[in-house]
């Protein structure tokens, strides 16, 4: 018996959650994930889709099937952005796909596995080669905001290997907002199906919460507080980083674990910062979005933020 879960027209981390609703009813011995009516989808989505093939695959036992979208354009963008490669890994394809475009564009890093220190090496160093076009030359941040975008992708990515202990994936893209956020943003997305930050901190922190001790309180003592499954001085502070760096350039980030999805929220998007009883889904799925860099006069004069 196969289960077939349709992917939303819209998949963005609205649509990646409408997945995971899916996904944590099925039933059967087999995933069909049928993306045919997508119309729209974002790097969020893109791993949104690799990561429940994976979990499936696990479950399962057997490669699930994917559709997928009937829309060209889309379709175009799935191969553009590489998505065909790393899904020919876990899904059953179809016979006839899109192939991907052998010229890079500037605003993209397509998907990337992340499985050691050295894919996250060999990531820094490919996106550092872009950083300039998409946060410079696309965003107007200044010389220095290239080596902090870096350091945020770095820092992301060595979570997943440090902490996730297992398959994790990144990806970004420029877009225009002008009617969200009034210019051009960056989206980056780094996704893993490992333990999740409950998991990766209840060795050393869980015992002093007792029963309260949850994926939101466990986000929480990581995001907000730093807490690190590592003793040494000085670790867990790279979440912090984040966050911090993220408030400052007036973004949004958002980390979903297991049950709960906690958010530094800018002035430009109505949220909750912090959301429990989501359906259950492994690892850690990271989202962040840069808007346009707007000088420390326009600040004052506009009320943002991000000099």
């Amino acid at each position: 018996m196969t289960y077939v879960l349709a992917a939303p027209d819209t998949l963005d981390e609205r649509g990646f959650e409408s997945l995971v609703a899916g996904w944590s009813e099925a039933e059967g011995n087999r995933l069909l994930l049928d993306a045919r009516h997508v119309r729209w989808v974002s790097p969020y989505g893109v791993l949104g889709m690799l990561a429940v093939g994976s979990v499936a695959r696990a479950y399962f036992g057997e490669a699930p099937l994917f559709q997928p979208p009937e829309n060209r354009n889309v379709a175009s963008y799935l191969a553009r952005i590489g998505f065909f490669e790393h899904a020919a890994e876990i899904f059953e394809l179809p016979g006839r796909i899109p192939r991907r475009a052998a010229k890079d564009s500037e605003g993209l890093l397509e998907v990337t596995a992340i499985r050691s220190h050295q894919d996250v090496h060999e990531v820094v160093d490919h996106v550092e080669t872009r950083s300039a076009t998409i946060i410079g030359k696309r965003l107007g941040y200044p010389p220095t905001a290239v080596l902090h975008f870096s350091m945020i992708l770095s820092e992301v990515c060595q979570n997943i290997v440090e902490h996730a202990e297992g398959d994790g994936w990144v990806a970004a893209q420029t877009y225009n907002w002008k009617q969200r956020v009034g210019g051009v943003v960056v989206v980056i997305a780094v996704m893993d199906i490992g333990m999740g930050f409950r998991g990766s901190l209840a060795r050393e922190h869980a015992q002093r919460f007792g029963e309260t001790w949850s994926d939101r309180k466990a986000l929480e003592a990581a995001f907000l507080h730093g807490l690190s499954r590592f003793r040494d001085p000085g670790r867990g502070q790279g979440l912090q980083g984040i966050r911090k760096q993220t408030s400052r350039w007036n973004g949004l980030c958002t980390i979903r674990s297991g049950t709960a999805q906690i958010a530094e929220v800018p002035d430009w998007i109505d949220r909750a910062p912090i959301v429990s009883g989501l359906p259950d889904f492994p690892g850690a799925q990271i989202q962040v979005v840069l808007p346009e860099f707007v000088p420390p006069d326009e600040n004052r004069r506009g009320g943002r933020r991000n000099a």
